[in-house]
């Protein structure tokens, strides 16, 4: 356990640059109280102890802000950015390396059975706010965009944003952090186009008019004379 502390010590260290020490870390960093927590949860709820596992999980939200399910099964070295309202499923499997900001949701998409939570491949980050809905695979080191919602899979290497989520551009492996700041917006990309394309349409419209009242008054001309 005391490894297991350690090197998620590293990682906030590695991901943060705002921690400032050890202790900064164990008294004010709620996503390392949650993560330790499910690790104790995770174990009791994989040994089918009844219930302990739940209510350490809800006293972890309660004391969080963050809600992990004790089935959730996470990889070494994840580490939750700030942390508030992150919520993350029963059959949620998360891989080595993830990266995710307050406000995420690894979640279902209604009534369903079984798997019903995404797969998370490795060193992947996901930026705050976004929606991950589903049994979904999202790829190893894919970003996804603050505020996008995700309802189909996620190949290696690429970055999704939007509502639904899309693919807008692939990148090398272990490229940097997200820069959440630069992320591309199809959405807008879109309707950019679409008033280009009725501006052009207006224009031809115009010269059509032109014509055809230049047209229209040589006729006139022509029987007056």
């Amino acid at each position: 356990m005391f490894g297991v502390i350690r090197e998620q010590i590293d990682t906030i260290f590695r991901e943060d640059p705002a921690a400032k020490s050890v202790l900064e870390i164990f008294l004010c960093y709620p996503g390392f109280h949650a993560i330790l927590l499910h690790r104790v949860a995770h174990r009791l709820y994989q040994a089918k102890v009844p219930l302990i596992p739940r209510v350490i999980s809800q006293f972890s939200r309660f004391f969080t802000g963050i809600e992990i399910h004790p089935g959730a099964i996470i990889g070494r070295r994840f580490f939750i950015d700030h942390g508030m309202s992150v919520v993350i499923g029963e059959t949620t499997e998360i891989g080595d390396d993830v990266l995710i900001y307050q406000n995420v949701t690894l979640g279902g998409t209604g009534g369903e059975r079984g798997k019903r939570h995404p797969t998370i491949g490795n060193n992947v980050v996901i930026g705050a706010g976004a929606k991950v809905l589903g049994n979904i695979h999202i790829g190893n080191n894919a970003r996804i965009g603050a505020g996008s919602v995700v309802v189909h899979p996620v190949p290696d290497n690429s970055t999704v944003v939007g509502i639904p989520g899309r693919v807008v551009r692939y990148h090398v492996p272990h490229e940097g952090v997200l820069d959440h700041g630069l992320m591309p917006d199809p959405e807008g990309q879109e309707i950019e186009d679409i008033k280009q394309k009725i501006g052009e349409i207006e224009e031809k419209l115009r010269l059509l008019t032109e014509r055809s009242l230049t047209v229209a008054g040589g006729d006139e001309v022509g029987q007056r004379k």
